[in-house]
């Protein structure tokens, strides 16, 4: 029997019972689970292994690897900066990277993965990669690309080096050290976009499903016939199966600002909760407003962007709440907020999966939403 640490407030049972039966019948490793409710935690929630090669327990203060929660997080930083009057949705993104020299192309198309450079075309190598700078360059002068998938396309990783250079350009610091001064510092929370060294040792080792990768995007025979998404998925190799990169220390401490956040669900949920403190309501309904939706060819679903999060589609990826937003990881976690119910939410999880739609975050959310 997994044992689960953590308190569910009185009229929350049913996900504490949820959050077990993940483990009982859903084939959790390790995980945790955190909701925050007009500033008061009413779910933290954790258990499972977080290193299965050591049996080491998942514990209140362990931290787990998000992946594309990451872009949530940089979207509070955009949010941010637009209200600072720094940076201008309509306004071409050359204003303020002047080489990059795509007039075309605007701040809001970025934002909302609609800048047609969802992937980058020239190789990267991992090291690269967590360097950050080369990716940035090849941005720079590449092409927006012809392929008709890529007018509404997620920008797996290119999101994360565009929107961070546009931080840099608007605010000198790099999107870590912003994140870090701006938004996490002011919450009190732990929650990074590089990792400090000395926090390495609660990162939780994640883990790869039997069954790793599922999704035709992530699987590397379709990079070989399709080198659209492979530029998007397989440069560099972060999701491969064979060179898996993401439990080094290198990843967890490099500024990676698509998929390279780290934090406690506890932290996450109160971040979400908290974004009226840290923006205008005017500001916020921003972010909520639609810039971009519609059917996503290149990995096969309707995704519905605003700037940054992730918006509620027919999946109800982010549980039974239309008005809900945020952002997922690749394997399973999703975090984000029920806006009208002043709730934000996080369920971060370390065993990999892309093939049982989100059944373990969907039943978590569902309990949770007939909790209130």
């Amino acid at each position: 029997m997994t044992s689960v640490g953590g308190f569910v407030a009185p009229g929350f049972e049913r996900v504490r019972e949820e959050f077990e039966r993940n483990f009982t019948e859903r084939g959790e490793l390790g995980a945790a689970f955190a909701a925050v409710r007009d500033g008061e935690l009413v779910v933290d929630l954790w258990g499972g292994i977080a290193d299965k090669a050591t049996d080491q327990h998942w514990h209140e203060d362990t931290l787990q690897v998000v992946f594309s929660g990451t872009k949530g997080f940089v979207a509070v930083c955009l949010l941010l900066l637009v209200e600072r009057g720094l940076l201008e949705l309509e306004a071409p993104v050359s204003r303020y990277w002047p080489g990059f020299a795509k007039d075309e192309i605007r701040v809001r198309d970025v934002v909302a993965h609609t800048a047609r450079l969802p992937g980058v075309d020239e190789p990267l190598t991992l090291e690269e990669a967590l360097a950050g700078a080369r990716p940035v360059e090849l941005l720079e002068t590449q092409r927006p690309s012809k392929d008709p998938r890529a007018e509404l396309c997620y920008h797996a990783l290119t999101y994360g080096w565009l929107c961070g250079e546009l931080v840099r350009r608007a605010d000198r610091h790099t999107v870590g050290r912003f994140f870090a001064e701006e938004i996490a510092e002011p919450l009190g929370l732990e929650v990074w976009i590089g990792l400090p060294p000395e926090h390495e040792h609660r990162v939780s080792t994640l883990a790869l499903a039997s069954d790793w990768p599922n999704s035709p995007h992530l699987r590397e025979e379709t990079f070989a016939h399709d080198p659209f998404v492979g530029s998007i998925w397989g440069n560099p190799p972060f999701f491969s199966r064979e060179s898996f990169p993401c439990n080094r220390p290198a990843f967890h401490q490099a500024e990676i600002p698509a998929v390279g956040g780290i934090g406690t669900a506890r932290s996450i949920a109160r971040l979400y909760e908290g974004l009226g403190r840290i923006l205008s309501a005017e500001t916020l309904q921003l972010g909520r407003t639609t810039l971009s939706e519609g059917w996503d060819s290149a990995h096969a679903e309707p995704v519905r962007f605003g700037v940054g999060f992730q918006l509620q589609t027919d999946l109800m990826r982010f549980g039974p709440v239309p008005e809900a937003f945020g952002h997922d990881g690749a394997g399973g976690s999703v975090h984000g907020a029920w806006p009208e119910q002043g709730l934000g939410f996080s369920y971060a999880m370390n065993l990999m999966r892309d093939s049982d739609d989100n059944a373990r975050s969907l039943a978590l959310l569902e309990a949770l939403y007939y909790s209130l």
